[in-house]
């Protein structure tokens, strides 16, 4: 049997962290969230993530400063930014980043998918 793919879910919102943890979970993933992208870059097993998906707006690090980092430091994991906030800078930055997808909130379970699918077809 195939080991499932480690997907992080980082978001200040614990809602919608434990909502999407559950829904990969259904789908044959194993998730693991996290509030914020310092408890992210802390954890130890950080690396062995195979997707991240990150909120843009969160205290400390928000999730396109995650993204940078990660790619500055060669971590070669494929993003999926979210937002609530419809903003033409932040998406700009958004795409520039290099992120998969930029979803905003509130997205549906099947597009979150199609961009897993897309992120994890890419690596």
């Amino acid at each position: 049997m195939p080991t499932p793919t480690l997907i992080s879910i980082i978001d200040d919102d614990d809602s919608l962290c434990a909502a999407v943890t559950g829904l990969l979970r259904s789908c044959g993933h194993e998730a693991r969230s996290f509030n914020s992208a310092e408890a992210f870059l802390a954890w130890e097993d950080a690396r062995t993530s195979d997707c991240v998906i990150t909120d843009i707006h969160m205290p400390g690090m928000d999730g396109i400063e995650l993204k940078n980092l990660l790619a500055t430091q060669n971590w070669q994991v494929p993003v999926i930014l979210i937002t609530a906030r419809s903003d033409a800078l932040v998406e700009a930055r958004a795409r520039a980043s290099g992120a998969v997808c930029l979803l905003k909130k509130p997205f549906q379970a099947d597009e979150l998918i199609g961009c897993i699918d897309k992120a994890l077809t890419r690596g």
